[in-house]
């Protein structure tokens, strides 16, 4: 019987360790979205696409596309960024799935930074994505009056709203029985967005739906991100969605461990 090299199962350790670990492994999870063109396109395509179709074919009959251009962006970028995030659970289960995950664990490789290899390349998807969408918004006719200030609260915003999606589609990717399961939390993702303020005012809709698009976790980030950009009043939605997301990152963080060292023991 062939004796596997105690060195070959001894864990890194020690900080330096940790970073080469998790720089390794995002480092690959981003040479596969390189690959993956078509996942990386229509994050892009689709929201430009809806973009378009909101301002130039619904915009008028709104309130006018000058004004309504100003509204909905926000809320296309904020949906471009939960595109970024819904395809994690999708690769997540594929390398779960295909035995992957399996090879690394036989490797002097931590746990943790398999999973932070795959939030590291949402973040990048997304980062690409939304900064494509603001371009397009401009060329629509978007007017943001935002300072410096103003822009780095958004791009941390979205950075927390990215990251909270990612940690919690990384659990589901890996409890997953293979990647079409895990494709469901997209549309979650992309679905709570239209029943939120993003596209309308909430005011406008029947009494259900109002109810439904005030209370929910995505219109806090909404209103806070309209309010950064274009400065209308954000109230109490920017404490809001920090609080939330920050409780969803940590609660997140935890269950994708968790979900990691179960899957292991299965």
């Amino acid at each position: 019987m062939t004796t596997v090299p105690a060195a070959a199962t001894v864990r890194h350790t020690g900080l330096r360790a940790a970073l080469s670990d998790r720089l390794t492994l995002s480092g690959r999870s981003l040479r596969l979205t390189r690959r993956d063109a078509d996942t990386l396109v229509m994050s892009i395509v689709l929201p430009v696409v809806l973009m378009a179709l909101f301002v130039h074919v619904f915009g008028g009959a709104i309130s006018g596309r000058a004004e309504y251009v100003d509204y909905v962006v926000p809320g296309i970028v904020l949906l471009c960024a939960g595109f970024g995030a819904a395809s994690t659970p999708m690769v997540v289960a594929a390398d779960t799935t295909s035995g992957m995950v399996d090879r690394l664990r036989s490797l002097p490789v931590r746990s943790s930074a398999v999973l932070t290899g795959h939030v590291v390349a949402s973040v990048a998807r997304t980062t690409v994505s939304t900064a494509v969408v603001i371009a397009a918004g401009l060329l629509m006719g978007f007017r943001p009056d935002a300072g410096p200030l103003e822009w780095l609260a958004v791009a941390g915003l979205l950075l927390l709203y990215v990251l909270a999606l990612s940690w919690l589609a990384a659990p589901l990717g890996v409890l997953a029985s293979g990647v079409e399961s895990a494709s469901a939390l997209s549309f979650l993702v992309l679905s709570l967005p239209y029943l939120s303020s993003a596209f309308v005012r909430p005011e406008t809709l029947p009494t259900a739906l109002r109810a439904v698009a005030e209370h929910q976790p995505i219109t806090p980030v909404i209103e806070t991100l309209r309010g950064l950009l274009t400065g209308t009043p954000i109230g109490s939605s920017g404490w809001l969605a920090l609080l939330c997301y920050s409780g969803i990152l940590a609660a997140a963080v935890t269950a994708a461990g968790w979900a990691y060292r179960h899957r292991g023991r299965s």
